[in-house]
C-alpha cells in the first residue's frame, strides 16, 4: 500500500460532489461511504485510500503529509494558509465569500465583524484601508448582528436563503469560492506520476462541472 494515494476527503456537502467527480473520472468511489462511520476507506482498484475528514482539517493532513493529495475550499486554503500545493480548481461546491450585514446597517467609527474566518476578514478590510475589530465565531454566525455582538459578518453565501429568513443582506461580494485538489510538497515529488495521472483524469471531466 506504500505506492497508494492517500486522499483526504472531507465530509459533509463537498463529499457527494467530489466523489461524483471521481467516478466521472473512471476513479472508483464508494456510493455509500459519506453516510458511513469509517473514517479510513481502502479502494484497492484504485490503489486509493480515503481518509474521511472535516473539511477544514483536510489541508492539515496533507500538509503534514499523512495524506498525499486532499480537495479543500478555497475558504479554508486561504484562512488556513498550509504550505500545500493547489494542483487543479475542481470547479465544484460553488458559492462566494461576501460581508452581511442588516439592510439598515450605516457604517460607525468602531466597526465589529463577526466570523469564522477572521485571517480573510482581517486581511480584506487592512487591504481596503478600514479598521475593524474581528470576532471569531465557530457558528451561527448570522446571530451577531441580530443581537447586536457586529456591525457585519463575514461568511459564505451560497444561495443566499439562510440570509433572507434572518432579514440580512449582502452588503459586498467579496471572492468566489471553489474546491481544489491540493497536494502535499514532498508526495508531489516522490509519487509525481501517480498524482498527475489523478490530476489529468479529473480535468478530463472538470469542465463538465462548470
Amino acid at each position: 500500500m506504500q505506492d497508494w494515494l492517500k486522499v483526504a476527503m472531507p465530509k459533509g456537502r463537498i463529499y457527494k460532489q467530489a466523489s461524483t467527480l471521481f467516478r466521472d473520472a473512471g476513479l472508483p468511489v464508494p456510493e455509500d461511504e459519506e453516510d458511513s462511520r469509517k473514517l479510513i476507506i481502502d479502494v484497492p482498484q484504485s490503489r486509493m485510500q480515503f481518509i474521511m475528514a472535516k473539511p477544514v482539517d483536510v489541508p492539515t493532513y496533507v500538509e503534514y503529509g499523512v495524506a498525499d493529495v486532499g480537495i479543500a475550499g478555497k475558504d479554508v486554503l486561504m484562512e488556513e494558509n498550509k504550505d500545500v500545493y493547489e494542483l487543479l480548481d475542481l470547479g465544484i461546491a460553488r458559492c462566494r465569500m461576501s460581508v452581511i450585514g442588516l439592510p439598515s446597517w450605516k457604517p460607525s467609527i468602531h466597526l465589529r465583524v463577526a466570523t469564522k474566518y477572521p485571517n480573510v476578514a482581517s486581511k480584506y478590510f487592512r487591504e481596503l484601508g478600514q479598521q475593524v475589530e474581528v470576532i471569531k465565531l465557530n457558528g451561527s454566525i448570522e446571530l451577531a448582528p441580530l443581537i447586536g455582538l457586529a456591525d457585519r459578518i463575514v461568511d459564505m453565501v451560497e444561495t443566499g436563503k439562510t440570509l433572507k429568513e434572518n432579514g440580512l443582506v449582502e452588503l459586498e461580494e467579496m471572492f468566489g469560492i471553489t474546491s481544489r485538489l491540493i497536494a502535499n510538497r514532498v508526495s508531489y515529488r516522490m509519487k509525481n506520476e501517480a498524482i498527475q495521472q489523478l490530476c489529468d483524469r479529473i480535468q478530463r471531466v472538470v469542465p463538465l462541472q462548470l
